[in-house]
């Protein structure tokens, strides 16, 4: 009690009120399937039979927290489970612990400035990141890209996917108790960062590609530099399977855990590894094509069983697919310019700044004013190392955007968990939690 009557609040309400899991006496019907794994399109006597066959009272079940700082949460991702014993009945992920802000921050920068923002959402596949927002600028510009730069995004694209699945093989390894396939995946993740480095200059969050082209040209040992990665990796890939493809523990613990139908994989927006391991071979690269996919030729890997081990299998495939696509990119890369040349999107090169005040003072509005994008409004998708990565973007005619939205592939995958962990064991829990391989960066944006 303070000296003017009035009462102190001990505590603050640090809880997450309608996000968390509530006691079913509190939960509405609707809410209540959705969080045991309900399809989202029910009839009347499905729905009822579902919430009949929840087994458990509430005096029988148990609900606890798993995360937001448990390490195989992948990043500060909560998940509230109901137990029945070592049985999941319901499951409902809680986000928001990591939320920057980036798309309401994205509204303050310009369209120079931008890439620099969204290549740290997904940190795990930055290249991607600055590819989908510089191609909506583009497309509001209707700048035409020349060849070599397009190439080059690909290339470095499809170096990206592959170091991103090397980062889950290492991560799936450790979560499931292969301690040695986390030091081997990141033996490898580790040489493909190295491989970034010499080409952007640095090893994640790269802001290489810009509205226009990318910012530099390829070192002049570039392909030797790849085609020493593209040397190894089919060895060592062939050790993966070793260690665990053909391994009975390893399968034991994956195959018919966290089973998804694809009629629940549309229902819920899933994109990626996580759709196609349900058999649906929906893959932008093929069904939209965009930068020169159309000109490369590749598999789209797709699953039987929609489970965990699907998932991890198309992930590994997909690094043999990807370095299917760089070896052609190694053979058709063509010469020419790596950005647009024109003077309201491309900077002057930085030797002619000291040469010339007319480049010096056009270097220094553009930085200073940004470059002016006409009105419009756009949608672009790429397909990255998780799923469908989309920008949508409103120009009001000004040199920042109007309202940036991105639409994450780990955001509407992560709603694919009730369903996979319903009636599974808590122990599978993480099992499934890195089948999905969610990045919580571009979960909280």
């Amino acid at each position: 009690m303070t000296a003017t009557g009035k009462d102190v609040i001990v505590g603050a309400d640090t809880g997450e009120h309608s996000q968390e899991l509530q006691d079913r006496a509190e939960t509405s019907t609707t809410e209540f399937l959705l969080e045991s794994g309900a399809v989202l399109r029910l009839s009347e006597s499905e729905a009822a039979r579902l919430s009949e066959a929840s087994a458990g009272t509430e005096d029988e079940t148990m609900i606890i927290n798993m995360g937001p700082q448990h390490p195989s949460t992948h990043g500060v991702l909560r998940l509230m489970l109901e137990l029945q014993g070592e049985t999941v009945i319901r499951t409902k992920p809680i986000i928001g612990y990591l939320h920057t802000g980036m798309e309401k921050q994205g509204e303050q920068l310009s369209y120079l400035q931008g890439q620099t923002n969204t290549t740290r959402m997904d940190y795990a596949s930055p290249f991607f990141n600055e590819l989908v927002f510089c191609m909506a600028a583009e497309a509001l510009l209707e700048v035409e890209l020349p060849a070599r730069a397009t190439w080059i995004r690909m290339l470095l694209c499809e170096l990206n996917r592959m170091s991103s699945h090397l980062l889950f093989m290492a991560t799936n390894g450790m979560d499931l108790g292969a301690v040695g396939m986390m030091i081997y995946g990141w033996r490898e993740r580790d040489a493909m960062l190295e491989l970034f480095q010499n080409f952007t200059g640095l090893r994640m969050n790269h802001n290489f590609i810009r509205v226009g082209g990318v910012a530099a040209d390829l070192p002049a040992d570039w392909r030797e530099n790849v085609l020493r990665i593209l040397d190894v990796l089919p060895d060592r890939l062939a050790e993966y399977d070793t260690l665990m493809t053909g391994q009975p523990i390893w399968r034991g613990r994956l195959q018919g855990v966290g089973v998804i139908t694809p009629e629940e994989a549309i229902a819920l927006s899933a994109t990626g590894p996580v759709l196609r391991s349900t058999g649906i071979a929906h893959d932008l690269r093929r069904a939209a094509p965009y930068l020169a996919y159309d000109q490369v030729d590749f598999d789209v890997i797709v699953g039987t069983y929609g489970d965990s081990f699907d998932r991890y299998a198309i992930r590994l495939a997909e690094i043999r697919e990807s370095m299917r696509i760089v070896e052609q990119i190694l053979h058709q890369m063509p010469a020419g310019d790596y950005r647009v040349q024109d003077k309201k999107v491309t900077p002057p090169p930085r030797a002619r700044i000291d040469e010339s005040m007319e480049a010096l003072i056009h270097h220094f509005k553009l930085f200073t004013e940004g470059m002016k994008v006409p009105e419009g409004e756009v949608y672009v998708a790429v397909e990255s190392p998780r799923g469908e990565l989309g920008c949508f973007l409103v120009s009001d005619g000004s040199a920042k955007p109007y309202r940036m939205r991105i639409r994450g592939p780990s955001f509407f995958n992560l709603q694919t968990l009730p369903h996979m962990m319903r009636d599974g064991l808590v122990a599978d829990a993480v099992a499934n939690i890195s089948s999905v391989d969610p990045i919580m960066g571009e979960v909280d944006r």
